[in-house]
């Protein structure tokens, strides 16, 4: 839309008002905005990754390499690199410059979340399901894991002595959720028993930990663009804000660390519990989908006030993410899998193409103007033509533009042979004027055979070969 008809008012609101549109490619179970925006990662309930250009609303690209349901998806700074993690017990990295999968991790249980450190796409944290957490070093082509601790620190102020039932309470807990922090020398790391555990990135020991939540545990923690503030979903219907500044200086001294809760917002009427929670693009706001509900929740952080109820679709919403520029918001349906698209509603004024137009109320009597439909000689006419034709239009020569991006960053190739790039349709064309229902595993021919590079922990797992190229039978399968 072209910004000069559009009302400079609604321009200044930074907060989205009503669903406007909706995006549609199979189920979709998470969604993730790069950090310019410009694509928006989606995983869907069949394992398959689709990349929407935001500009377009259609499919940049797809890619294939889960057979389950995909759990979380992350950037890397320059988006160049995806990382996503499924219920099929792996973690894909991908290159999206061709679309191929860099190195394949797998785990020993379903992967519940896993984040990319913020420079080096090569190092990821992923939350195992009922197991500790793992730092993943995929710089090399068999990965290395470092297992990390979930049991907290506590201080001499807690007790002076710890018992040995308070020890193996501690050691009986799991962590639930790990991010990195902004500069990506420690990961915060929230437990079973609503602990929050600061860990460095090196060592891979805990230096710090607090509780935030005293009768339940930490479902999701989100940081701000500028990782200065933190956000905290909990089982006990709160959602925390929480200053981590301290944790952005270089040198941090351990006793040094605090982290203090700023807001508490929950629904005191109607006692809701939150599925995801996210901060704005200016970290002003804090949005929320609801569980067993429809609407989505604004608090404002300033007052700690609910500023807007978003009504959404007639179906209970699950992942919800924030436009890391516009007053953009994105949720993921959890019966449909569809996902829906809150923005502004941004009415045109059509009086600023012309500055004598005005609107009226109702019709009024017009009064033409003496020379207003005067007939021109048709040679004034050609002559007038043909000198704005004379006119030299610049098209080669490109502004520069004000960013806070580097100019020299990743641009993903678009292609254009997608399959269905805008629905899953089950018929198909097989001819001119026939058509045909899709059969169940068409397209997933994928599934049956290894792509891109394998892991170390994959290799060795596969059935040796007999001298004419074949795979070995198990003895117990009888060939006729």
């Amino acid at each position: 839309m072209n910004t000069s008809l559009v009302d400079p008012f609604v321009l200044a609101q930074d907060y989205p008002e009503s669903l406007t549109g909706q995006l549609k490619s199979g189920h979709s179970t998470c969604v993730r905005f790069n950090r310019r925006g410009d694509f928006l990662a989606s995983g869907r309930a069949d394992g398959t990754i689709v990349i929407w250009d935001m500009e377009t609303s259609g499919v940049a690209r797809k890619l294939r390499g889960h057979t389950r349901h995909v759990q979380s998806l992350s950037w890397s700074r320059d988006s160049r690199y995806l990382l996503s993690s499924s219920q099929d017990w792996k973690c894909v990295l991908w290159d999206l410059k061709d679309g191929a999968k860099l190195r394949t991790v797998r785990f020993e249980a379903p992967v519940y979340i896993a984040e990319m450190h913020p420079y080096n796409h090569h190092l990821f944290v992923a939350s195992i399901f009922e197991d500790q957490p793992v730092l993943v070093d995929t710089s090399a082509p068999v990965p290395v894991k470092r297992q990390l601790p979930s049991a907290p620190k506590r201080s001499r102020l807690d007790g002076e002595d710890i018992s040995e039932k308070q020890a193996a309470q501690d050691a009986k807990q799991t962590t639930c959720i790990t991010i990195f922090t902004a500069l990506g020398d420690h990961i915060v790391a929230g437990t079973s028993k609503g602990w929050l555990n600061v860990i460095e990135t090196g060592s891979c020991k805990i230096i710090y930990s607090t509780r935030i939540c005293s009768n339940g545990f930490i479902i999701l923690l989100r940081l701000t663009t500028s990782g200065r503030d933190m956000v905290a979903n909990c089982s006990d219907r709160v959602i925390r804000t929480i200053h981590v500044t301290d944790l952005l200086q270089p040198n941090v001294n351990h006793d040094d660390i605090k982290l203090e809760v700023e807001h508490k917002f929950q629904d005191v009427v109607n006692r809701l519990s939150w599925n995801h929670v996210a901060f704005s693009a200016t970290g002003e706001y804090v949005t929320a989908s609801t569980y067993m509900n429809h609407d989505i929740y604004l608090w404002e952080r300033g007052h700690g006030s609910l500023v807007k109820i978003l009504e959404g679709p007639k179906e209970e919403l699950g992942v919800v993410e924030w436009h890391p520029t516009r007053p953009f918001l994105v949720a993921c349906g959890l019966v449909d899998g569809g996902i829906y698209l809150f923005t502004i509603n941004t009415p045109q004024r059509w009086s600023a193409l012309a500055p004598d137009f005005a609107e009226v109320e109702e019709n009024v009597e017009y009064i033409e103007r003496e020379d207003e439909f005067d007939i021109h000689p048709i040679e004034e006419i050609q002559k007038r033509r043909l000198d704005l034709e004379d006119e030299i239009v610049d098209v080669l020569s490109v502004q520069p533009t004000k960013t806070e991006f580097d100019e020299e960053a990743f641009r993903m190739p678009v292609l254009l042979d997608i399959v269905d790039s805008d629905s899953e349709e089950e018929i198909v064309a097989v001819g001119p004027g026939t058509m045909r229902r899709r059969s169940p595993g068409e397209g997933k021919e994928w599934m049956n055979g290894a792509q891109g590079v394998e892991s170390g922990d994959e290799r060795g797992t596969k059935r040796p070969a007999v001298a004419n190229g074949s795979t070995a039978v198990p003895s117990r399968v009888r060939k006729r």
